[in-house]
């Protein structure tokens, strides 16, 4: 931590008032099959595997090619307006030929291809995200001491400056918070470490996380053999990847998931804010609200979700260890064992 004085010393901050300049600051179908879907089944099974797999994928967007899919009984199940531009969009159809892509290359059934696509896209993009966000979150922490001393040293010259001046409370009220401002800017410069570069995480995941789960709904709900193969590439207790879950398994591990998550981070504040309470309540109750939406919609989607919201909790869970703490030179945790730490403070504050 640098000291106020070092800090003054340096010359990197100057606090004479008078001379600073202010500085300004759709998816919810339940999918039945139709007649029509299983004519095209039946006529997209006749051939090799190999041969199926040439078929397109889509019917609208041009990307796949070929008008076989146009002239198959059936009509696409679409959506108009903004939810019909994201399904035909540039991101979306490159997911979706990404996808499938995947799973002719790996030769996994469907719902294992959906698993290994959905660790890899969190593993390689999202974590290392995760992992800068954590950077950015400490070095803003360390901080708050220095902008502690400032703030008291600040407050002080502008009290002096103001009977000087003859400024009005207002003024020096002004006066205060545009300099500090200005010195809490400077120092984020200085540590590289502007809080919105904590927030890049959301930026890449959640469009990520749309565009996979707008692909797999195209992907299931368009009458083509994908859809067929996706009918066929369940397991367990959900075989048909493009039907909802009826046992409801997949939509409550992802209320639960969630939950659990959302848990894990209020933990990690020990006097939120009214805002933040707020704020985890909403999560809380959109938590709960996937459940049944999770419900409305085709099983590849729900299990992306799950999958999804489970690998972000492992990710979680493996950037609190001590050694990736001290892989990215961030300030070890007051305990050695946060697991057990963790699992301690989940249970007592429940048992109350």
């Amino acid at each position: 931590m640098l000291s106020v004085g070092g800090l003054a010393r340096s010359g990197f901050l100057e606090l004479r008032l008078l001379q600073l300049p202010a500085r300004g600051v759709c998816s919810a179908v339940i999918h039945r099959k139709s007649p029509a879907c299983a004519t095209w089944c039946a006529g997209a099974s006749v051939g090799p595997p190999s041969a199926r797999h040439r078929l397109p994928v889509r019917m609208t967007s041009g990307v796949g090619g070929g008008d076989v899919a146009n002239d198959a009984a059936g009509v696409v199940t679409g959506a108009s307006g903004w939810c019909g531009s994201l399904a035909d969009s540039a991101p979306v159809h490159l997911f979706e030929h990404f996808l499938v892509s995947a799973q002719q290359v790996s030769g996994l059934p469907w719902w294992l291809s959906i698993v290994a696509v959905t660790l890899s896209v969190r593993t390689l993009i999202t974590l290392p995200l995760a992992a800068y966000q954590l950077v950015i979150i400490s070095k803003v922490e360390a901080l708050q001491v220095e902008i502690s001393e400032l703030a008291k040293r600040l407050r002080y010259e502008v009290s002096v400056r103001a009977r000087e001046r003859g400024w009005t409370e207002k003024q020096s009220r002004f006066q205060f918070k545009k300099n500090l401002r200005r010195i809490v800017s400077q120092l984020y410069v200085r540590e590289n470490c502007h809080p919105f570069k904590a927030s890049l995480l959301v930026w890449v995941q959640f469009p990520l996380w749309v565009s996979l789960s707008v692909a797999l709904r195209n992907l299931s709900l368009h009458q083509s053999a994908v859809q067929c193969d996706l009918a066929a590439g369940g397991a367990l207790w959900f075989p048909d990847l493009s039907s909802p879950d009826s046992t409801w398994i997949l939509p409550l591990g992802v209320g639960l998931i969630n939950l659990l998550i959302v848990e894990v981070f209020s933990l990690q504040r020990q006097n939120p804010t009214r805002f933040q309470k707020l704020l985890l309540n909403f999560i809380r109750g959109f938590s709960v609200l996937m459940v049944p939406i999770a419900a409305t919609v085709p099983s590849s989607l729900s299990l992306y979700w799950f999958i999804s919201s489970l690998i972000g909790f492992s990710h979680n869970l493996v950037l609190r260890s001590p050694a990736i703490h001290k892989l990215l030179k961030r300030p070890l945790p007051g305990s050695e064992t946060p697991y057990r730490d963790l699992l301690s403070a989940l249970v007592n504050k429940y048992r109350k």
